[in-house]
């Protein structure tokens, strides 16, 4: 395995690395954590080529600023404060300027499309089960689409990206207990979504 892998090398060693401007460690990196990325930035902005944009200036901002890294916060919650910071801007910017119906998000693909609906299936599923599965992924999707900004936000990072509450925290500039809430909050609408979709 590469030095470049972040969850088999120190820190230390993959910022040494990054700061040598080490190609591979760079796309190694760009790699591993630009899909949750992009989900992210998805929950800020209006669109996938938005969101898009907003990945490419954070790993500019970040690359640019790694000289000035003190390490106050891993890398990752560093990188990832870039961009929150990014994409809020962006999506304050949109909100402003472009008009939107939210009927717009499903044109082209779900908003916020943190799953893939062309993932090829396991073979042991049956064609039933997977087409039940995709749509239980997009009445989820649908109700992450939904919520208020704050709580989409923090469930996207929490349940989906996978990051802990301490970079959550750390990220959207929240306290521990307002990251809690809007997780509970949260996942209740999203239970409550769900169990609407069952019920038929």
């Amino acid at each position: 395995m590469s030095q470049a892998d972040d969850a088999t090398y120190p820190e230390a060693d993959l910022l040494a690395l990054l700061r040598a401007g080490d190609e591979e460690a760079i796309s190694r990196l760009v790699e591993q954590w630009s899909p949750t990325m992009l989900r992210l930035a998805r929950s800020f902005v209006a669109s996938p080529q938005s969101a898009e944009d907003v990945v490419q200036e954070a790993w500019l901002g970040m690359l640019s600023g790694l000289a000035r890294f003190e390490g106050r916060s891993s890398l990752r919650t560093w990188t990832f404060t870039i961009l929150v910071n990014r994409a809020r801007t962006r999506g304050v910017r949109e909100a402003r300027t472009v008009p939107r119906s939210p009927l717009e998000d499903g044109a082209d693909e779900p908003a916020g499309s943190w799953f893939s609906l062309a993932a090829p299936s396991r073979w042991d599923i049956t064609p039933e089960s997977a087409v039940l599965s995709k749509e239980i992924l997009l009445q989820l999707d649908r109700a992450v689409s939904a919520l208020p900004p704050r709580q989409r936000q923090v469930v996207t990072m929490r349940d989906i990206s996978g990051m802990s509450a301490e970079e959550v925290c750390a990220a959207l500039g929240v306290s521990a207990a307002n990251q809690r809430v809007l997780l509970h909050r949260a996942r209740a609408a999203l239970r409550a979504a769900l169990a609407g979709y069952y019920r038929g």
